[in-house]
């Protein structure tokens, strides 16, 4: 199961100065667009008690980004899977991976039930 995703807002980074109400609709509108992709590629409800992902960033350009920075931002996204799999994230067993960069950036999950 494969499902990219666009490249989070700014205002998602840890180290952005967002009102926190703003912030809240930031991540509400990614979270909700990350599920529509979710489905959009096809992907549904699943019986998992655990799911190894590996998750790549493809960044909007060349500039050096903080990995703890890029994973902070993307974790409404995350969540939005989360509910399409019906598969909580604190079951995930994530990898990390940087790729090329590519226009306006996006971010891949690729899932493997884990038994």
């Amino acid at each position: 199961m494969r499902v990219s995703v666009p490249w989070p807002h700014s205002d998602l980074h840890p180290n952005a100065r967002v009102h926190f109400m703003a912030l809240a609709r930031r991540k509400k509108a990614y979270r909700t667009g990350c599920g529509w992709e979710a489905t959009a590629a096809g992907l549904r409800k699943i019986d998992a008690n655990k799911l190894a992902v590996l998750i790549t960033f493809n960044p909007p350009d060349k500039r050096r980004r903080d990995s703890d920075g890029m994973i902070a931002a993307i974790k409404s996204g995350q969540d939005g899977i989360a509910d399409v799999l019906g598969v909580d994230d604190s079951l995930w067993v994530p990898t990390y991976a940087v790729g090329e960069p590519m226009k306006r950036g996006r971010v891949s999950f690729e899932f493997e039930v884990l038994e």
